[in-house]
């Protein structure tokens, strides 16, 4: 588990804002972290990685990592960072990318396996695709199979499919390492899909901490609605069948009747013609 008290101020476009978190996080959460550029999301990480300095307290496990008089160094804390920009060394080839972090081949063979690139690992970095170099970084960041796994936008510059075929391998590799995770992102549909708690921060504080349905979901009333997106879940409330629905960057619950419920599957994409609620996702 983890506890954070963090304080800093920072100097933002809209001048001084205090970070002020105070955050007890259980071990194996998967936690998204949501909120206007500049409210502190990625200094909260930077923080936490050890990248950089403030007035915190944080104990990870029981273990101090920052206190009064104590910084632990960055190389010792437990962590795997994955940046938005991949941060990937461009004179190292695929395999090398990993086991510069730990010479552990058969580690760096079985990540490399689970996310279908094995087959690249001698191939050169900038030779990469976007969504491949991303999955490098990916991999990079759990060579040493870390207790706690920070994604600042991981996916944020990659198109749909593949944005939601990483979205499984995170989840996957989330499950398989029990690590604790924390990712910044924008996408509610991606926070619904891969997170089992929401923070939202508003000026450097946290503002909004709930499950991702209780965060990301909010019903009104009712309208004529035919559209296409990605099925995220079917849920039953009641003697109704309500599907959750992403479209672009937005939340739809609809309902479905037990007829169309036969033909739908969760993960694919749906178009439905029926009476739906209306978009769920406001202010995240």
């Amino acid at each position: 588990m983890i506890d954070l008290k963090i304080s800093k101020m920072l100097h933002g476009s809209h001048g001084e804002l205090h970070l002020n978190i105070n955050l007890h996080i259980n071990k194996g959460e998967f936690v998204a972290l949501s909120g206007e550029s500049g409210a502190g999301k990625t200094t909260l990480l930077r923080i936490l990685a050890g990248l950089e300095d403030s007035n915190s307290k944080i104990e990870v496990d029981g273990n101090i990592w920052q206190g009064e008089k104590y910084i632990k160094p960055i190389q010792k804390r437990d962590i795997g960072f994955v940046f938005q920009n991949y941060a990937l060394f461009p004179n190292l080839n695929v395999i090398n990318n990993l086991l510069f972090v730990k010479k552990d081949k058969e580690l760096a063979k079985y990540l490399l396996n689970l996310t279908n690139l094995y087959e690249l690992k001698n191939r050169d970095i900038n030779s990469l695709s976007g969504g491949q170099q991303q999955r490098v970084s990916l991999c990079r960041a759990l060579m040493k199979r870390p207790k706690l796994l920070l994604l600042d936008e991981p996916l944020s510059a990659l198109d749909f499919s593949i944005r939601a075929k990483l979205q499984d391998e995170i989840l996957s590799l989330h499950k398989e390492f029990e690590t604790t995770t924390i990712m910044i992102s924008h996408d509610p549909s991606e926070m619904y899909k891969m997170a089992s708690r929401v923070l939202v921060l508003k000026d450097g504080k946290i503002v909004k901490d709930g499950s991702s349905k209780e965060i990301l979901l909010k019903t009104k009333g009712s309208q004529k609605l035919s559209f296409e997106g990605l099925l995220l879940e079917i849920i039953k409330v009641d003697v109704i069948n309500v599907a959750i629905v992403s479209i672009g960057q937005q939340l739809i619950e609809v309902v479905v009747s037990n007829e169309e419920l036969k033909s739908l599957k969760i993960g694919e994409k749906v178009t439905i013609s029926t009476k739906a609620f209306t978009p769920s996702i406001v202010g995240v």
